[in-house]
């Protein structure tokens, strides 16, 4: 399939998941190479220097982590002759030896990546595990919003970022309702509430400003409440200058706490389009209305979702990041057994071990193997490239997620 019929939520997972597979490599010794090279380099320079690599690696006292490095090296020199000059955004390549069941079964693998934004990093580094993290920083959603919801009685502060809401702080008034009780006078009882409300928005705003100092990367705030009381908030000069400048939005909720966030959110969805909790919210709940009105316009479960895609009859798919299952062809050594499982990706790293000490259920010997494995998301993925059909991954990360997965088995289709 082609990366650029892709959707953005799609090539993103994608990156991420070979990440986190990659991260989760290790070698016996020093003998993964990672390499990064930034755009503008010259391939010939960097062919130059992995030939001095491949001289200092001579040096290496271990005859096993000499002959891997070395192999690995001269892989990722073949490769590079591919390349005139390095990709727009540069290129990171990761090669080494990565050790099977038994010892001396060390296979060479070799991932090229082209990175999604621009690097600067020019790094070539051995050791026992490949250096992603530029990488997984990269991937890092870069939008970022604060949200305030405050009333009389309490504040909170979060930080929304990609499918992420980071509640940063709760903070309580103690403020009194503005009856007075007992013999106070009703003016004195006022001047009191107003200067521990006062100390009250002083208190929230230096948090915030806090916040916003750490983060001074944020496309916005948003702040929202019940009543009178956001407004009478800013109104004061306690929120740092640049900050005040960009606010989005005042919105007024029902709630305040963890409720009001989500309120805010809704309420101003049109100011944070870029959110992918956004994006999400809006895909799911487009499911969730259907189903209520034109329920003969979706189709759900595994099944009955790639049936309906096969006939045709789907125009987009919400798939759920968690349903993160693969398909595991499982064969005998010994005999011509065979079984296909579904594994989720977790089980993946301990299940060849599992399986050389389990016994054939036909020949009893224990020769079971791993003999294919496929991502389940990447046959949707190839189903919907051959149909012309849209796919949307939906992570778990708000309410709407969750009933996706928990719901509706995971995957859904809307029908033409």
């Amino acid at each position: 399939m082609s990366e650029k019929t892709l959707a953005t939520s799609v090539k993103e997972y994608i990156s991420r998941r070979t990440l986190r597979e990659l991260s989760e490599k290790r070698g016996r010794g020093t003998e993964l190479i990672s390499l990064y090279i930034p755009p503008g380099r010259r391939i010939s320079e960097v062919m130059t220097n992995l030939r001095e690599e491949y001289g200092k690696a001579s040096n290496i006292k271990s005859r096993t982590t000499r002959k891997n490095v070395q192999d690995a090296i001269v892989k990722v020199q073949q490769r590079l002759k591919l390349y005139e000059e390095a990709p727009e955004n540069g290129l990171v390549i990761f090669c080494g030896a990565i050790p099977g069941e038994t010892p001396g079964s060390e296979n060479i693998e070799i991932h090229v990546i082209e990175p999604p934004e621009k690097i600067t990093l020019s790094y070539y580094g051995c050791d026992d595990k490949f250096y992603v993290e530029p990488l997984k920083e990269m991937l890092e959603k870069k939008d970022k919003y604060l949200i305030l919801s405050i009333d009389n009685s309490e504040a909170t502060i979060a930080l929304a970022t990609g499918r992420n809401i980071d509640v940063k702080d709760e903070l309580t008034s103690g403020v009194p309702g503005k009856t007075s009780k007992g013999g106070q006078s009703a003016r004195r009882f006022e001047r009191l509430r107003e200067m521990e409300l006062n100390d009250f928005y002083k208190r929230v705003a230096e948090r915030l400003n806090e916040v916003y100092l750490q983060n001074t990367d944020v496309k916005g705030l948003i702040v929202g409440g019940p009543g009178p009381t956001k407004e009478m908030f800013l109104e004061k000069d306690f929120i740092h200058y640049e900050l005040r400048k960009k606010i989005l939005a005042v919105v007024d909720t029902s709630y305040t706490g963890h409720q009001g966030i989500k309120e805010i959110l809704g309420k101003a969805s049109e100011k944070l389009q870029e959110l992918d909790l956004i994006k999400e919210r809006n895909l799911v709940g487009s499911f969730l209305r259907l189903v209520s009105s034109e329920p003969d316009k979706v189709v759900y479960g595994l099944k009955e979702v790639e049936n309906a895609v096969q006939s045709g009859k789907v125009r987009l798919i919400l798939f759920s990041e968690a349903l993160d299952i693969f398909m595991v062809k499982i064969k005998c050594g010994r005999c011509d057994y065979e079984t296909v499982e579904q594994h989720p990706f977790q089980e993946l790293i301990t299940l060849p071990a599992k399986l050389s000490s389990t016994p054939c259920p036909k020949c009893g010997s224990t020769s079971l193997n791993v003999a294919e494995k496929e991502s389940l998301l990447d046959r949707f993925i190839e189903t919907a490239s051959q149909k012309n059909v849209q796919l949307e991954l939906i992570s778990t990360a708000t309410e709407e997620g969750v009933m996706l997965y928990k719901g509706f088995g995971g995957v859904v289709g809307i029908l033409k």
